[in-house]
C-alpha cells in the first residue's frame, strides 16, 4: 500500500491536530501542516510545516500542485465551509484525495465529529430510515454515559490567542482573509467577556422564568437560538442572519399555535450579546400580538426546558438531537443530519404547533447507534483525559481509512 500523506489545514485552537499529526508521523505516515495565518502557525507542531502567504485566489492552484508533487492521500480540516477549506475540498475531491472534516460533536458534551467530505447539509450520513436501521444493526450499542469534561477556560484562551494573534500579527500573513462571519475580535471579545460576567445572574433569572412559565401554562414550545455567525446558519439554512428565523417562528406561532400555549426562546450559551436578542424578541412578539406568550430566557438547563415542553423548533442545532433522545417532537428549519422521517416533523412549521408527534423511539436508538459508530468519536478538544482519548480515536479512524463511511453497510 502506498505511503499515506496527511495534510492538515486549519483546526481548533488546541493541540488536537498537532497531536494527531505527531501520532501519524510515528506510525510511518508523512504529515504536513499548511498554515494560512498566525493562529494556524501557533497551534501547529505536528510535522512538516508550510506557511502559505499567497492570495485566496491563488490558493487552489498552490494546493493542487502541492498534492500532485507530494502524492497527498488525505486532507484533514476543521469544517468544510471556511473560504480556504471550500476550495481545498474541491481540489482534493478532483484529485481523489480523501477529505476528513472535524468539529464539535453532533452529540454533546464529550463527542467529536469526524466524517468524510462534509458536515450538516453536506454530510454523507444516510437520510433514509431503512439505511439507518441497516447500519445500526451492524454496530454495537454505544455507552452514552458522560466520560469527559472539556475546559471552557482553555477554549476561551485558545480562541483569544488565535483571534488576537491574527489581528495583531496580520503582517506575517498579509493576504490572509478571515473565513468566520463573527464580529471582529476587538468587538467580539469584550462583548463575550461582558456576557460571561453576567452569566451567574442569568442562570438564576432563567430558572425563575422557567418556573413562572410552567406555573401559567401546561403547554409550551422551546426554540433554542444558535450563533448567528455559525456555518450551520450561514451555509446549511435558508437564512442570512438570526433575525429571519426568529421572526418566522414567532409569526407562525402567533397565527397557528393554540391560545393557551407559550413559546420559550432560549439564548445560545456562547452568544456574545452583540445584538440584544431580548429586545428584538420582545418587539417582534408585540408586533404580532403575542408579547405575553413569548418568553425569552438567557441561561438555564436546556434538558429541563425540553422535558416539560410540547416540542422543540430549531434551525438545525444539535439540541434537536438531544430533544429526540428525550422523546420530544422536533421541527427543523434548515439542513441537518437528523432530518429523517420518523425523527423530525416533516410538515410545515405552521402545522407543527398543533399536529406534532413524538419521534419513533426505536428509530432514535438506531440513529444514535449509527451516528456514534461511524461519524462520532469520544473525547474533547481542550482538556485531559478527553483530549488524549479523542486523538487516539481519530488516529485509529484515519489509519484504517474508515472515516465517515456510513453508507457502506
Amino acid at each position: 500500500m502506498p505511503k499515506l500523506h496527511f495534510v492538515f489545514l486549519q483546526g481548533m485552537p488546541s493541540p488536537f491536530f498537532s497531536r494527531i499529526g505527531d501520532r501519524l508521523s510515528r506510525a510511518g505516515c508523512q504529515v504536513t501542516g499548511i498554515n494560512l495565518c498566525f493562529g494556524d502557525w501557533f497551534f501547529w507542531n505536528g510535522g512538516e510545516t508550510i506557511n502559505y502567504r499567497g492570495s485566496l485566489d491563488a490558493w487552489p492552484r498552490f494546493l493542487d500542485e502541492f498534492c500532485a508533487i507530494n502524492t497527498v492521500t488525505d486532507l484533514v480540516l476543521l469544517g468544510e465551509q471556511r473560504n480556504y477549506h471550500q476550495r481545498a475540498v474541491a481540489v482534493a475531491q478532483a484529485r481523489g484525495v480523501r477529505v476528513t472534516v472535524t468539529d464539535f460533536g453532533y452529540l454533546r458534551p464529550d463527542w467529536i465529529t469526524l466524517e468524510r467530505d462534509g458536515m450538516g447539509g453536506n454530510s454523507r450520513f444516510p437520510r433514509s430510515v431503512e439505511a439507518i436501521r441497516a447500519l445500526a444493526m451492524r454496530l454495537p450499542a454505544p455507552d452514552l454515559t458522560r466520560r469527559y469534561s472539556d475546559s471552557a477556560l482553555r477554549m476561551a484562551v485558545g480562541d483569544l490567542l488565535y483571534s488576537f494573534g491574527n489581528a495583531l500579527l496580520w503582517w506575517l500573513f498579509p493576504r490572509y482573509q478571515r473565513s468566520d462571519k463573527r464580529p471582529h475580535p476587538f468587538i467580539y471579545a469584550p462583548a463575550s467577556a461582558r456576557r460571561l460576567l453576567r452569566a451567574r445572574a442569568g442562570q438564576r433569572r432563567a430558572a425563575a422564568a422557567l418556573q413562572a412559565l410552567r406555573a401559567r401554562t401546561e403547554r409550551y414550545f422551546v426554540f433554542p437560538l444558535q450563533l448567528e455567525h455559525d456555518f450551520q446558519i450561514v451555509a446549511y439554512s435558508p437564512f442570512t442572519n438570526l433575525d429571519e428565523p426568529i421572526r418566522l417562528v414567532i409569526a407562525s406561532f402567533a397565527r397557528h399555535a393554540a391560545p393557551d400555549t407559550c413559546l420559550l426562546i432560549k439564548a445560545h450559551p456562547w452568544d456574545p450579546g452583540v445584538k440584544n436578542w431580548a429586545k428584538r424578541v420582545g418587539r417582534w412578539a408585540a408586533e404580532v400580538g403575542v408579547a405575553t406568550r413569548v418568553v425569552y430566557i438567557d441561561g438555564g438547563n436546556l434538558d429541563e426546558m425540553i422535558h416539560g415542553s410540547a416540542g422543540l423548533v430549531t434551525v438545525n442545532s444539535t439540541s434537536g438531537i438531544r430533544a429526540l433522545q428525550l422523546g420530544s417532537p422536533v421541527k427543523l428549519l434548515g439542513q441537518a443530519v437528523y432530518d429523517v422521517p420518523g425523527l423530525t416533523f416533516q410538515g410545515h412549521l405552521d402545522a407543527f404547533w398543533s399536529t406534532a408527534q413524538p419521534p419513533d423511539t426505536g428509530l432514535v436508538e438506531s440513529f444514535i447507534r449509527a451516528l456514534t459508530g461511524t461519524i462520532q468519536i469520544r473525547g474533547v478538544f481542550f482538556s485531559e483525559p478527553g483530549l488524549t482519548a479523542a486523538v487516539t480515536a481519530a488516529v485509529e479512524r484515519l489509519l484504517t481509512q474508515a472515516v465517515g463511511e456510513p453508507q457502506v453497510v
